[in-house]
């Protein structure tokens, strides 16, 4: 019998084409998929996730399910797992799941957020996971206009649907913070269009150089044209914090978990 698990996995993806499988490409997806395979005699392992990442785009929080006949202990799994995983992805944690759970449509929001280094001089530690903006930013500008976009809008501005028709999304909250050089925008969503984060980002950016104002951030909202937003910023500066799901299935999962180990 197969067993129904979850995991939150961590990757730095640089070296990614993007989490989704593609032909002749390295993604997430893969290597994940190759590590189960191997533990399953050599068939192979179906994974899903919660977000489709880009090329580029990091996770520290990305959620993972899979089905997998496995005869010995949760733990040894998640040992074996990050024994086989290449050193730019690693499984956090892993637990037992309900059989109804899809990380990607089960989720109730993803968090991003979008790391600017915020100095006159390049930083070659922060270059695979941070922008360099040399400008000074006025960070309460762009958290002023980064709030304007909360709530239930057509995105079509920032983005094109990654399924579906409709280009409406739930923004939930919406900040921009600093911590020295260091400036955050933090965005979450019940889901996001295709390269939306990053474009919100490149709309923001002039607003923090003085160049637009706050305001000029909802225009853009409400134009519904998607020249009207800025560009998508690197990809590089990205990552999936986190996904949240409904606290009933967090405590079933928990539960399953505790009975069946």
């Amino acid at each position: 019998m197969t067993t129904h698990y979850r995991a939150v996995i961590e990757y730095d993806g640089t070296d990614f084409a993007g989490f989704q499988v593609q032909p002749n490409a390295r993604t997430v997806q893969g290597e994940l998929e190759g590590a189960l395979a191997r533990l399953n005699g050599g068939e192979r392992v179906r994974v899903r996730g919660a977000g489709r990442t880009d090329a580029g785009v990091h996770a520290r929080g990305q959620v993972i399910d899979f089905f997998l006949a496995w005869p010995h202990e949760d733990h040894d799994l998640w040992r074996a797992l990050n024994a086989l995983l290449p050193k730019d992805v690693a499984v956090r944690h892993l637990e037992r799941a309900p059989e109804t759970f899809h990380p990607r449509y089960s989720a109730v929001s993803r968090i991003y957020r979008y790391t600017i280094w915020n100095d006159r001089v390049r930083s070659p530690m922060a270059r695979r996971f941070a922008l360099h903006e040399p400008r000074p930013l006025d960070e309460r500008a762009m958290d002023e206009a980064a709030r304007l976009l909360i709530g239930e809008h057509d995105f079509v501005s920032f983005g094109q649907p990654t399924s579906g028709d409709t280009t409406v999304r739930r923004l939930m909250r919406a900040s921009v913070r600093r911590d020295g050089a260091w400036v955050y925008v933090e965005l979450e969503a019940n889901a996001f269009l295709y390269r939306m984060a990053r474009r919100i980002v490149g709309t923001l950016l002039p607003v923090g150089r003085g160049d637009a104002e706050p305001a000029g951030v909802r225009a853009v909202l409400e134009a519904r044209q998607p020249q009207a937003a800025g560009p998508a910023v690197a990809p590089w500066g990205l990552c999936l914090v986190a996904v949240t799901y409904d606290e009933r299935e967090e405590m079933l999962a928990q539960t399953l978990s505790r009975e069946e180990t």
